[in-house]
């Protein structure tokens, strides 16, 4: 087993580029839902905000009616390979939940896709889970034909 010893263990295999930054109404950490179908509960829209050299990426991408985002959970902790959900009573090894405190603080969501500003920048969408001023690594429109998988199975 590889050792993760505090040397080693934050050594980077390669960068990411922000293309952008995510606006909601949680102002900080303590403020955000802990997950997605919470963040709806209330409503609301999120914005998301490209920079101007990526916009021209999002040509074409009116004609979804969702998005999958991919976000830098920023302030979650890096260390923590297990942890014990709110919802479990045991013991989990990060990769088999959901939580933003892992080696790479990746998170994603498929969000409604409401409006597109290309010349801006700005895409609204639904409420997402994260804080305000989020770093935004990726946008991809989400395709049912091929992001959904009707047979998946949670046990836990």
């Amino acid at each position: 087993m590889e050792d993760l010893d505090s040397k080693g263990f934050f050594e980077p295999d390669a960068g990411v580029v922000f293309i952008g930054r995510i606006r909601t109404p949680f102002t900080n950490r303590s403020d955000c839902p802990h997950n997605v179908r919470l963040a709806r509960v209330n409503g609301g829209k999120a914005q998301v905000e490209v920079k101007e050299r990526f916009r021209l990426g999002l040509s074409g991408l009116q004609n979804y009616s969702h998005v999958w985002l991919l976000y830098w959970m920023d302030e979650a902790e890096r260390d923590l390979l297990l942890q014990t959900p709110r919802h479990l009573n045991e013991t989990r090894g990060v990769f088999s939940i959901r939580s933003p405190a892992r080696p790479n603080p990746i998170a994603m969501a498929a969000a409604r896709l409401f409006s597109v500003d290309e010349e801006a920048g700005i895409l609204t969408v639904e409420q997402i889970d994260c804080r305000d001023g989020t770093p935004l690594l990726d946008i991809k429109p989400y395709r049912a034909s091929v992001d959904a998988v009707a047979e998946a199975v949670a046990e836990g």
